[in-house]
C-alpha cells in the first residue's frame, strides 16, 4: 500500500480519556470539540493553515457568565471524517509527523476541504498534499479499492469533490484494460498448450496456461465484492460504458451475489443461511437497504427486506446477453426470489432468462420447491411450465439455435425424416437444444410424477409443450407415464388412454417395448399398439436382411427382392450400402455372405423370443377374462405371425 509522510516534528499530542492535549510549554487557548472528543490546541498554528478556523476564532464571542475560563471553544461536529480526520489535520497544522495512506487520504482530503486548508493560507497546504498523494493512490488497483470503500463515510463531500467518480473511473479503466487483453492471453495459452502437449515425466503441462488465462479474467471479482451495492452498481455501469465484455461483467455480478445471498446454494435454506451469519433473525441491525454490503453481512445479518432489495437490483444489473450468466445461477436466483417474495417483474425476468437457455439446465436445479401461499404440489410445476413456454417461444432459429423440421426442409439440403432428424440417422446440430430440453423435461416429469397431488391435466399440459419430433426416442416420456400411472392407480381407463397418447409407440426402444408389453398398468389398446409396431418393425428388418442377402449372393445390386419387400432405413439401409460397396471391392465379396448368415441367425432368435412373448401375453389376457380371439387374430394377420413367419423360417435356414 502506498504511503506518504508529512511533517518533521515528533509526536506532541497525548490522549487522555476523550481529550487530546498538546504537550508544549505554552498553555492551550482554544478548544475544538468534535463529537465527544475535545482537542486542546493553540490559535496560531490553526490560524496559519485553516480559513474556517481563522474565521471562527475571529468571530468567537465568550459567554457573558464567564463559563469556560475565557478559552475559545469551537464546535466542529459536522466535519467530514469526524475526530480522526481532525486529529490528522491538527497534527499537520503543528507540522507533526503523519502518514497518509489509501485508508485515510479520502477522509483527510474532505476534512481539508471543509477547513479550507488551501495554498492561500500556506504554501503546500493540506489540500495540495492530499491531492498529490491521491494521484499515486489511484494509480494502484488495491489502493483505489480501499479509497473507494472509505468514500462511504464521507459520501456527500466525496461526491462534491468527485472523489467517488475518480476512484470508479480508475478502477474501471484498469479492469477493462485487463479484460481486453484476456482473449489474447487465452489464445496464447491455447497455443502454448498445444506446443507443450508433450508429456514431461508423465505429466501434461498444457493445463497450467489455460488456468492462468482464466485467472487473468476474474482476478478483480473478489476485490469489488466488498463494495456496497450503490458503489458496485456504479462501478459495473462504468465498466459497461468502457466496453467491458458481458461475460466478465456477469461473472463479477455472480461472484458478488454469491457472497451476499446465502440462499443461492442448493442445499441452504434462508433460515440456515441467517444462522450461519451468527444472527438471531432480527431486523438487520438498522442497516439501510440501499447501503447493504457483504462485509456488513458478516457482522449482522441483513433483514429479509434488505435481501429482497439486493436481489432485485442484482437481477436488473445482469447483462441481457444470452448465456453470460449460468443457468444454475439464474435458477438459484429464482429460488431465492421465491423465498424472499420478490416482485413479479423480477421473477418474470429470471424465468425469461432461464427459458432462453433452458438446454443448459440440470434436472436437480430445475426442481424448484413450491413456496406459494396455496401449496398443492411439492414442486412448482407452474414455474417450470412458464420457463418451458419461454423456451419454445424463443426457438426461432436465432435465440436458442433451434430450427423446426419445416424450416430445415425449406432451407435446402437433406430432407428431414419423420422425427425431425435428417435422413441418415444423425440428429441435426440445429435441433440439439430442443432435443436436450425434451430429455430434460422427460426426466423432470419422472421426478414430479410420484406426487399424488399432481393433477392429470397439469401433467399432460407440461408434457405436451415439447413437440413429438423433439424426442428421437420416447423411452423417457414412457418412464414418466408409467411412474404417474403407478402413483395414481385411481385413474379411469379413458384417462389412462388419454395419458398414453403423450408417447409415440413407434419410437420406443426394444427394452421399452418389452417392458410395455408386460405392463399391467397400461391400457390394453396401448399394449396391442406396442406389439403391433414392434412386430411390424421386425418384419421390415427381416425383409431388409433378405434383400441384402440376395444382393450379396447374386451380385446384382439393383435387383429387388422377389417378394417385393421394402428396405427399411437405418441399420438395414446401412447394410445395403455396405453390400453395394462390397460388390465394388473384389476383396470384400467373399466376406459378405458369412456376415449375412450370422445376422439372419440373430434375427431368427429374436423372432422366436418375440413369439414366446406374444403367447405369454395371450395367456395373460385370457386369464384377465378379456376374449382375445378376434383382436389377436387381426394382430397376427397384420403382423404375419401365422403362416408367413413359418414360411420365412425355412427360407432363412435355406440361406
Amino acid at each position: 500500500m502506498a504511503t506518504m509522510k508529512l511533517g518533521s516534528k515528533p509526536e506532541i499530542f497525548v490522549l487522555e480519556d476523550l481529550t487530546w492535549r498538546c504537550t508544549t510549554e505554552l498553555e492551550s487557548d482554544v478548544v475544538v470539540e468534535v463529537g465527544e472528543m475535545s482537542f486542546y490546541l493553540h490559535k496560531f498554528p490553526l490560524l496559519s493553515r485553516s480559513g474556517v478556523l481563522q474565521r471562527m476564532i475571529s468571530e468567537y464571542q465568550p459567554p457573558v457568565d464567564g463559563v469556560g475560563g475565557g478559552m475559545c471553544t469551537l464546535q466542529l461536529d459536522d466535519i467530514p471524517g469526524g475526530a480522526k480526520a481532525f486529529e490528522l489535520a491538527a497534527k499537520f497544522c503543528y507540522d507533526v509527523k503523519i502518514e497518509l495512506n489509501a485508508l485515510n487520504v479520502v477522509c483527510l482530503r474532505c476534512a481539508a476541504e471543509y477547513l479550507r486548508m488551501t495554498d492561500d493560507y500556506a504554501e503546500g497546504n493540506l489540500i495540495t498534499q492530499a491531492e498529490s498523494f491521491l494521484a499515486d493512490v489511484l494509480a494502484n488497483w488495491k489502493d483505489s479499492i480501499k479509497a473507494l470503500e472509505t468514500c462511504e463515510g464521507v459520501l456527500p463531500t466525496a461526491e462534491d469533490l468527485h472523489l467517488v467518480s475518480r476512484c470508479i473511473t480508475a478502477l474501471a479503466s484498469k479492469a477493462c484494460a485487463s479484460d481486453a487483453a484476456a482473449p489474447l492471453l487465452a489464445r496464447n495459452a491455447s497455443v502454448a498448450a498445444a506446443d507443450k502437449d508433450a508429456l514431461w515425466n508423465g505429466i501434461r503441462t498444457g493445463d497450467t496456461a489455460s488456468s492462468a488465462a482464466a485467472s487473468a479474467m476474474d482476478w478483480w471479482y473478489e476485490d469489488v465484492s466488498f463494495l456496497s451495492l450503490p458503489m458496485f452498481k456504479r462501478l459495473i455501469q462504468a465498466m459497461e460504458a468502457k466496453g467491458m465484455r458481458a461475460e466478465s461483467i456477469a461473472g463479477a455480478i455472480m461472484f458478488y451475489a454469491g457472497r451476499f445471498l446465502p440462499g443461492l446454494k442448493r442445499n441452504t435454506s434462508f433460515s440456515n443461511a441467517l444462522a450461519s451469519y451468527g444472527a438471531d433473525g432480527g431486523g438487520g441491525g438498522g442497516m439501510s437497504s440501499r447501503n447493504v454490503t457483504p462485509r456488513a453481512a458478516s457482522v449482522s445479518a441483513p433483514s429479509e427486506g434488505d435481501q429482497r432489495y439486493f436481489l432485485e437490483e442484482i437481477v436488473a444489473l445482469l447483462p441481457t446477453k444470452k448465456g453470460v450468466a449460468s443457468t444454475r445461477f439464474l435458477l438459484g436466483m429464482l429460488r431465492t426470489a421465491m423465498l424472499l417474495h420478490a416482485s413479479p417483474l423480477c421473477r418474470e425476468n429470471l424465468e425469461r432468462r432461464i427459458g432462453a437457455q433452458l438446454e443448459d439446465a440440470s434436472l436437480d436445479d430445475l426442481l424448484v420447491p413450491n413456496l406459494g401461499y396455496h401449496v398443492e404440489t411439492l414442486y412448482d410445476i407452474d414455474c417450470v411450465q412458464r420457463i418451458l413456454d419461454y423456451f419454445m417461444s424463443s426457438t426461432d432459429g436465432i435465440g436458442t439455435g433451434y430450427t423446426s423440421p419445416a424450416l430445415a426442409e425449406d432451407g435446402g439440403g437433406a430432407g428431414a425424416g419423420s422425427l425431425g432428424v435428417p435422413q441418415g440417422g444423425t440428429p441435426s446440430t440445429a435441433l440439439s437444444p430442443i432435443t436436450m430440453v425434451a430429455k430434460l423435461m422427460d426426466g423432470y416429469l419422472a421426478e414430479v410424477a410420484p406426487d399424488t397431488n399432481l393433477k392429470l391435466p397439469k401433467f399432460q399440459a407440461l408434457a405436451a409443450v415439447v413437440p413429438d419430433y423433439a424426442r428421437p426416442v420416447d423411452d423417457g416420456i414412457y418412464r414418466a407415464i408409467d411412474i404417474y400411472l403407478k402413483s395414481h392407480p385411481w385413474l379411469s381407463e379413458s384417462e389412462r388412454e388419454q395419458l398414453c397418447r403423450l408417447m409415440n409407440c413407434q419410437k420406443l426402444s426394444l427394452e421399452a417395448c418389452t417392458h410395455a408389453a408386460q405392463n399391467e398398468r397400461l391400457p390394453l389398446r396401448v399394449v396391442v399398439q406396442v406389439l403391433f409396431f414392434e412386430q411390424l418393425r421386425l418384419r421390415t428388418s427381416i425383409a431388409g436382411w433378405f434383400f441384402v442377402s440376395e444382393n450379396a449372393a447374386g451380385g446384382d445390386g439393383a435387383r429387388p427382392h422377389p417378394g417385393g419387400a421394402i428396405v427399411p432405413k437405418g441399420a438395414a439401409a446401412a447394410a445395403v450400402a455396405a453390400s453395394a460397396q462390397a460388390e465394388v471391392d473384389s476383396d470384400a465379396e467373399d466376406d459378405a455372405p458369412p456376415e449375412g448368415k450370422e445376422t439372419i441367425t440373430d434375427v431368427k432368435e429374436r423372432v422366436s423370443e418375440l413369439e414366446k412373448e406374444c403367447k405369454s401375453m395371450k395367456q395373460e389376457i385370457r386369464r384377465l377374462g378379456k376374449p382375445p380371439r378376434r383382436p389377436w387374430g387381426l394382430l397376427t394377420r397384420k403382423c404375419g405371425f401365422g403362416a408367413k413367419v413359418q414360411q420365412a423360417q425355412p427360407a432363412m435356414s435355406g440361406k
